[in-house]
């Protein structure tokens, strides 16, 4: 089915089309529509065209008026103040509109006309190093990111840049090999091979497995100059490709997947092996990304190193401080990977934007690893990089969130207690609905890991935010929990409904709230288109609270299913209900949120 043109959009065309054959020295303007108190609409154009016609700006929106042709679209205009419209849409055309959408599995969101490839960067955790807090933002952003784009017909590569190399590999692989066994797991825990990871076991006991060997390598490492100076040899070995010591590389590689797989399938998210790429995967890259910025002079030697310098990156000093892409005693640095990851994301997999979901820290390595990239040719007019810089998780204090112990927070740990919480929520309201304890213990997993998420994503990304599970598990306030529940409360609605079915009736007149619910369930497509050019899943999230909220005004204000409604008036509220529990489980699901039935 074709896509459906918004209310608004509709709107604003015609409102132009009268501005231009009103005023035809005018050329095209922009009427300068937005939602307002006053009306369904007001245009605002008119006053910056009066001032650059040097016209009476009232008497410029009385020709404006006169020469709309609108009928059925718009009930009434006027002209208010200086020389505003207020537009009041007709009820007729609210459903008509709403009714093209529900005939379309897309609710009438359109494609983008001019698609191109995006390749996201997200979830990043590191080999051998557990999951915490900090991994959060980075993997619930992402994930949104690519449901969005993809839903509004991008096609989009995913990348997990895992920390998969660097020295610690050298102590860990020489203490695995003195002590073989260290990694091996009980035959009775092992079933089918996990996504690409190797043995499916328990991912607590694969991490428990890698931070023991980590602790007592590292305690050697540093007790131990022998033990030291092996390790050092083997990051040779490592580096040089040694294939006994790429083998016990791969296993720790393997073995922190078996982890990973297990806490993004906590988090609800999917993984798939192809997409992870890590920092080892450009290795054979460096050599070559170091020749091209040298043989260009993007890049010149500085004390021995191979660097890039800015006229705006300065130090304390006011000396220049370079990116550093290649070490004075030959090694690479991060900005080698990276680059390299930009030459194969545009070259091989014909990137048009490179989407980088990483904490907002690393602003300024990406900031200069972007203009390299710029220098070198790889990046151009047809080919963008973004940094979507993400802020801090807080503790209630307003400090960065930490144990009692002054510890990082396990990411497991975070979200079993969010599950735990949500659950507890979940079995208290359980009674009035008779809910099974397979549906609490589902309902509680959903409702648990979406307030997690929503919390997050219902924050500008850039903004740090408090971590507050009781008021992320709340039904009351800007939480997932109470949009879940508008959409459970719909679902159960349609569920009593009887022999009565959803069907739009035009021809009715409709109440404020039914309006102002129709109207807001109209911009989810414009609102998406938003979220998808701007990167901010944020609008997304407050576009939901805000249907969720005019749907409990309705609730509260348009009876339903009363007896005393003619069926026509039942029907039609039906399909406003029936629109709105579909709008409201698309847009959960592009934020990665389940939406129960029953809560």
């Amino acid at each position: 089915m074709a896509p459906v043109t918004s209310l608004a959009s509709t709107v604003d065309q015609r409102i132009a089309d009268a501005l231009s054959a009103a005023l035809p020295e005018a050329g095209s303007a922009d009427p300068l529509l937005r939602r307002s108190d006053r009306a369904d609409y007001q245009a605002n154009g008119i006053l910056a065209l009066a001032k650059k016609l040097k016209g009476n700006p009232r008497e410029l929106a009385t020709q404006v008026v006169s020469a709309l042709a609108a009928p059925g679209l718009i009930e009434e205009i006027e002209v208010s103040g200086p020389g505003f419209l207020n537009i009041t849409v007709a009820d007729r055309a609210i459903i008509e509109t709403l009714a093209a959408r529900a005939a379309d599995d897309r609710l009438g969101v359109p494609y983008v006309e001019r698609p191109g490839t995006t390749v996201i960067d997200y979830a990043q955790p590191n080999v051998a190093k557990e999951m915490h807090v900090g991994h959060l933002r980075s993997a619930v952003i992402g994930a949104a990111m690519v449901e969005i784009l993809e839903f509004t017909g991008e096609r989009v590569v995913r990348r997990h840049h895992i920390g998969d190399w660097g020295t610690q590999f050298g102590m860990l692989i020489q203490y695995l090999i003195e002590h073989p066994h260290e990694l091996d797991h009980d035959a009775a825990t092992r079933s089918s091979g996990a996504d690409g990871a190797g043995a499916d076991i328990d991912g607590e006991t694969a991490m428990s497995n890698l931070n023991r060997l980590y602790k007592a390598s590292r305690a050697l490492f540093d007790s131990d100059e022998e033990f030291k100076a092996r390790s050092r040899d083997r990051v040779v070995d490592l580096q040089a490709g040694d294939k006994e010591t790429l083998a016990l590389w791969q296993r720790f590689v393997d073995e922190s997947k078996i982890y990973f797989y297990s806490v993004f399938d906590q988090l609800d998210m999917e993984i798939r092996d192809a997409d992870i790429v890590g920092e080892s995967g450009y290795n054979d890259m460096l050599e070559e990304t170091c020749r091209i910025l040298e043989e260009s002079g993007v890049a010149v030697r500085s004390e021995g190193a191979l660097c890039v310098f800015f006229d705006d990156v300065k130090g304390p000093d006011g000396n220049q401080v370079p990116l550093i892409v290649k070490k004075a005693n030959g090694g690479y640095g991060y900005a080698a990977t990276d680059l390299s990851a930009v030459r194969d994301r545009v070259g091989n997999l014909s990137a048009t934007t490179l989407l980088y979901v990483v904490d907002a820290r690393q602003s300024l390595h990406f900031k200069m690893v972007f203009e390299t990239a710029r220098r070198a040719g790889w990046l151009n007019d047809d080919v963008k990089a973004v940094h979507l810089a993400f802020g801090t998780v807080l503790g209630k204090d307003g400090k960065p969130f930490k144990t009692r112990e002054g510890k990082t927070v396990r990411l497991v740990d975070l979200l079993d207690e969010a599950v735990e919480r949500a659950t507890a929520v979940v079995r208290e309201k359980s009674e009035k609905i008779g809910l099974s304890e397979d549906e609490i213990v589902t309902n509680g997993k959903q409702v648990g890991i979406g307030a997690v998420k929503y919390a997050d994503l219902s924050t500008s990304a850039a903004r740090d935010y408090k971590f507050d599970l009781d008021q992320m598990v709340s039904l009351n306030g800007d939480t997932s929990v109470y949009i879940q529940y508008a959409h459970a409360r719909i679902r159960s609605i349609l569920r009593k409904a009887g022999d009565a079915v959803p069907a739009a009736h035009p021809e009715l007149p409709l109440a404020p709230a039914e309006r102002a619910l129709g109207l807001h369930v109209d911009q989810f497509g414009e609102v998406l288109a938003e979220v998808a050019s701007s990167y901010e899943p944020h609008k997304l999230a407050a576009y939901l609270y805000q249907l969720s909220s005019l749907f409990t005004t309705f609730y509260d204000q348009c009876h339903v299913l009363s007896d005393e409604n003619p069926a026509e008036l039942v029907e039609n509220r039906l399909f406003l209900c029936d629109i709105t529990a579909r709008t409201l489980k698309q847009g959960l699901a592009l934020l990665g949120i389940q939406a129960p039935e029953r809560l």
